[in-house]
Formats: C-alpha cells, structure tokens, sequence
C-alpha cells in the first residue's frame, strides 16, 4: 500500500495541489500531514484526494477550530498533537516535530516503527531508499512542501518535496515538487 506523506505547507496551494495530483497518480490510499497548515482552508483542497488524510497540528496551526471543521469536511482525521496509526502492521507516529525532546522519546521508546514529523523543513534521511527491519525507530520527514519563493524565511528550500511510502516494500521515495 502506498502511503503519501507531507508537512509543513504553510498555504502554498499550488504545491498542496501540485501534491495531491502526485498522490492521487500513485493510488496512495492514506495521506499523513505532519502539520503546519497555517490557515483551515488549505485543508479544504484535499476534498480533491482520493486517499484518507489523517494529520497533525503544528506550531503554526493558530487556527485550531477551523482546522478541525476543516477536517471534518473532508471526512479526514486530525489526531491532535501526535497521533498513532497502524496500517499494514507498521506502527506509525506522527508529530509535528517542534519539541525535540519529545521526538527523541518517541524514537528511543522503541514502541513505534516509524516517526513522522514536520518543522526543521529539512528532510531526513537524507536520500530516498527503504528501511531496514531493526528495532529502531525510522524518522521520515518530508521537509517543506511550501516553497522558499514565497517566503521571507531561510529555512525552506527553494522547492517543496513530499514522501510516497509503500508499506509492502519499505521503500520510501523523496518527490520534489514542481512549483
């Protein structure tokens, strides 16, 4: 099954769109949003997805109750500020990655496969390939999917990127987006 994962897009609606067209091409049957949407609406362009969206609030999600209605328009599942999820016998957690010590605890606790998260708009691992099966907790963080051309911060890169996971394989592929 594949699994289409994102964060940190901050309103860029051409690259939210350019996403979905992207997951929806390779049939993802779930879309994990590591938070930091900024504004509710650009929630709403996921009604266009044909997968479930499951998400986290980030740092910069002020807007709380909107993003929730939002949520609910689309019949996605908004988890709160760190969600667990199973799917193909693969333990996921996902937040969005602003408290480090909690991320660390998360990732030596050894009670989940993989750890999604958002914030530093830097992906890691560095390169795509497939995890091994160890005890450890594998972190997968997309980086921005917001594109530094429309922002005054230095921390995006100048394109967004976004992860396709297949549960079957393990194999996690880094797509940058276009716009």
């Amino acid at each position: 099954m594949k699994i289409g994962i994102l964060s940190d897009t901050h309103d860029d609606i051409e690259n939210v769109q350019e996403a979905i067209q992207i997951f929806n091409k390779n049939k993802a049957e779930y879309v994990i949003h590591a938070g930091d949407y900024i504004f509710p609406g650009i929630i709403k362009e996921f009604a266009n997805l044909n997968a479930k969206m499951i998400g986290v609030l980030g740092n910069n999600d002020g807007e709380r109750n909107g993003i929730v209605k939002s949520f609910l328009d689309i019949e996605g599942e908004l988890k709160g500020e760190i969600g667990e999820i199973e799917i193909d016998e693969i333990r996921f957690v996902i937040c969005h990655g602003t408290d480090k010590e909690i991320k660390e605890s998360i990732t030596r606790s050894q009670k989940y496969d993989i750890l999604i998260c958002g914030h530093t708009h830097k992906r890691e691992p560095q390169n795509s390939g497939t995890i091994a099966n160890n005890k450890d907790t594998f972190i997968l963080n997309p980086g921005s999917a917001h594109r530094k051309s429309i922002s005054i911060s230095k921390s995006f890169t100048d394109i967004g990127r976004v992860i396709l996971f297949d549960t079957q394989s393990k194999a996690y592929e880094f797509i940058d987006l276009s716009k």
